[in-house]
């Protein structure tokens, strides 16, 4: 606890105006000084901390389940007891999206442990099907194919296992060509690959716009090659770690994108409110603080969102039963969403039922369209990484 100390008489180091407190109340300089012990610095740094988390704990409760509680505070002028609007969102999308980052790669990881393993077990149509020796040439190519894919992508583990595979791949499809009267097959691993390479590889048109410079046409034709390049990846025309390659670029073009666009977002939202609720003669910036605590909410939402997912995930692999049990609870996490945004909306503007169902129904609407616009925009400009 620090000591109660008298500033009267003392002077502003820093412009000169007599003290009335521990801040100067025309410049805002403090009177401490920046020159002190360190355990002073460590008494400051903990200090700082605890008082951030206090206001943690009374912000984010009251924003998960107080609909309109934090943005009617904030009109009042209860403000210092909570973090500012702004500072709330940002750093709940940052969270939100690196939780959403961090999923889509578990969720990519496991997508790709079946294919492996699909690969490996091979439940593919079986050699004694084929009628000729062509048709199981066919069949050993496709698959070999497959397990070279496999072994590209995989770890030592996984490679010993294709290797294993290879092996019962070439007996199974000898044994049926001596049954067909055929030599045994020679063949290894077809190269499909080396075409597609070459087909990616191929450069696009240059982009000549008499109006833009230079620079800006050479940007634009560079992003189209990627863009080329990664959507073929993608659609199953290149190497398997073409396609991982592009994956990653796709992915960190978007979740790069998504913050940006989501700053956008915000004053559009607000416009929005501006336009729907324009007799109610509020200002510009009470429709922005009401946008601010609706994206700084569904940021929080999504955040618990993913987590319980995650959780979920996880826990299935010790105790089916328990990760069941979180993952139900993403279904009133995803229900609160509509309720909670309605609710504020009636709480902050004041209007009856009817109206304000009407007035959400088509903000929302507009809203909904808005985003999938930039989402478009933000997949583009993922491609174009």
């Amino acid at each position: 606890m620090k000591e109660l100390t008298i500033h009267k008489g003392a002077l502003c180091a820093n412009c000169q105006t007599p003290l009335e407190g521990e801040y100067c109340h025309h410049c805002g300089q403090s009177v401490h000084s920046v020159l002190r012990p360190v355990h002073g610095l460590f008494e400051e740094f903990f200090e700082t901390f605890l008082h951030v988390d206090g206001r943690i704990l009374h912000t984010l409760p009251a924003l998960f389940l107080k609909p309109g509680f934090l943005t009617l505070e904030y009109f009042s002028g209860r403000r210092v007891r909570y973090i500012a609007p702004f500072r709330l969102m940002f750093v709940l999308c940052l969270l939100s999206f690196f939780a959403l980052h961090l999923a889509t790669d578990v969720i990519a990881h496991r997508v790709q442990q079946r294919h492996q393993h699909a690969v490996l077990v091979d439940q593919g149509e079986d050699f004694s099907q084929a009628q000729t020796a062509k048709q199981v040439q066919h069949q050993l190519d496709r698959k070999l194919a497959a397990l070279e894919a496999t072994r590209t992508i995989g770890n030592t583990a996984i490679a010993s296992q294709v290797d294993q595979a290879e092996q019962k791949l070439r007996e199974q499809a000898n044994a049926r060509l001596i049954e067909l009267g055929a030599p045994p097959s020679t063949s290894t691993a077809s190269k499909p690959d080396d075409d597609a390479t070459e087909q990616l590889d191929t450069p696009i048109k240059p982009v000549h716009i008499r109006w833009l410079p230079d620079f800006a046409n050479q940007r634009l034709t560079d992003a189209l090659d990627h863009m080329k390049k990664n959507g073929k990846a993608l659609a199953h025309h290149g190497t398997p770690a073409q396609r991982q390659e592009a994956w990653d670029h796709l992915a960190a073009g978007i979740y790069g994108a998504l913050p940006g666009t989501m700053l956008v977002l915000v004053p559009v939202f607000a416009l929005l409110l501006k336009l729907f609720y324009l007799f109610k003669r509020r200002l510009y910036m009470e429709h922005l603080i009401v946008s601010l605590h609706s994206h700084a909410f569904l940021f929080l939402s999504l955040l618990l969102i993913v987590i319980t997912g995650l959780l979920s995930t996880w826990l299935k692999s010790y105790a089916v039963w328990a990760g069941s049990i979180v993952g139900w609870l993403q279904a009133p996490l995803i229900l609160w969403i509509p309720a909670y945004l309605l609710i504020m909306q009636k709480r902050i503007y004041r209007q009856g039922w009817v109206m304000t169902v009407v007035k959400y129904a088509f903000v929302g609407w507009c809203y909904f369209w808005l985003l999938l616009l930039f989402l478009a925009v933000d997949l583009i400009l993922g491609l174009a990484h």
